[in-house]
């Protein structure tokens, strides 16, 4: 039998738990929180609405709003020394991936000191964190439930991920009612990393039985739930459903790791400072193409839960039809740019490469690659 491990924190999901904010962190240990959200966030009036719950809990607390999309190294480093100066014991974030990894960071410095370039890399951390509440506010990153913290280093201008089981919340509260002020290009955003993290983290060389039933469950539901999220703030039911892809996407990829559309996104990202989800959209359909011929059998299945009539086709038939259908979902979520769109030339194509080659996601891709092989991805996609 194949020895794994699967990791993940307290999960409490449902309309409504945003309230149970305090009372999470008080079953913690918690006397003084620092609640590290954003302006976006701030604007929608969540925080707003959260913080009698923690104040209701008898709980001392300080906010701290100084990150931006894709968190940055001087950002973290920012909130761990204002952390430290207000005395907290303990996180409670509320807001999208960003926010959570920019609290992970925060929490490491806290305790660990340095810097966080110091901890790039998988167990790196070698000092307990404070206790983290984590309350995403967006459906797709899976932060809340991830061993994963992406961070900027912005002299290198590559993101860096951090990887450990200290990483992972304590408590994760899924609150479905958040996604309902989310713009559509933010769902679609958000949507298409869910669906990325789960064909990726199936696909994954480290993907096991306790990682593959929530991979393909992520997969089916953003496959049923994305375009009517797009469609509209107030179905609520499609935003129940796209919670659940994000949830279920988090706990496969934090265990399976995922592959190199992430670790593609992930230099893009850190050199232009553009958008994850965006990225995952430009780059998934190219490297599903890439992959296909080492791993038939495995995307013949994602076409299966992703609904399409594969019904006596063989693998390779079935896998390029699950190639097309998330091409066909980009374009009717509106997420149809390029990379050249977003700003990237030709001339930084090797450099992009050669980064990517050293990404802890590259790793577990199904098929090997080199950087000659990863630059001629980067081209199919501009």
């Amino acid at each position: 039998m194949q020895v794994c491990k699967f990791t993940l924190p307290e999960i409490i999901v449902g309309c409504g738990v945003l309230e149970q904010a305090g009372k999470a962190a008080r079953r913690l240990g918690a006397t003084r929180v620092l609640v590290v959200s954003d302006p976006g966030v701030i604007a929608a009036g969540w925080l707003e609405q959260m913080l009698p719950a923690i104040e209701q809990e008898g709980l001392d607390f300080a906010i701290w709003t100084g990150v931006t999309p894709n968190p940055k190294d001087y950002e973290v480093e920012a909130g761990a020394a204002f952390y430290l100066a207000q005395h907290c014991d303990a996180l409670v974030v509320l807001g999208g991936g960003s926010c959570i990894d920019a609290a992970k960071g925060i929490a490491v410095l806290s305790t660990n000191g340095g810097r966080i370039h110091d901890y790039e890399g998988i167990d790196r951390i070698t000092r307990p964190l404070p206790p983290l509440v984590a309350i995403p506010t967006t459906a797709g990153t899976g932060a809340d439930v991830s061993q994963f913290a992406v961070i900027t280093d912005t002299r290198r201008r590559i993101k860096m991920t951090l990887i450990s089981k200290s990483l992972i919340p304590d408590i994760s509260l899924t609150d479905p009612l958040l996604l309902t002020t989310k713009d559509a290009w933010l769902t679609a955003s958000t949507g298409m990393d869910a669906l990325t993290h789960g064909i990726e983290s199936y696909v994954s060389l480290a993907a096991t039985f306790l990682t593959e039933v929530h991979s393909l469950r992520a997969i089916s539901l953003a496959v049923a739930g994305l375009r009517r999220s797009v469609a509209s703030q107030s179905d609520l039911e499609a935003k129940e459903i796209m919670a659940r892809s994000s949830l279920h996407a988090g706990m496969a990829f934090s265990n399976a790791i995922l592959g190199a559309t992430h670790a593609m996104a992930h230099q893009v990202g850190g050199l232009l400072d553009q958008p994850h989800g965006e990225l995952n959209a430009i780059l998934l359909p190219t490297v599903m193409e890439y992959n296909l011929p080492v791993c038939p059998e495995r995307y013949a299945t994602i076409a299966e839960a992703m609904g399409l009539p594969v019904a006596g086709l063989a693998p390779m038939e079935a896998g390029a039809m699950a190639i097309e259908a998330v091409r066909a979902l980009v374009a009717d979520v509106g997420l149809t740019k390029r990379l050249s769109d977003l700003g990237v030339k030709e001339r930084d194509l090797p450099t992009l490469s050669a980064n990517a080659m050293h990404d802890a996601c590259m790793a577990t891709n199904p098929r090997e690659a080199s950087v000659e092989a990863v630059m001629e991805l980067f081209y199919a996609a501009m």
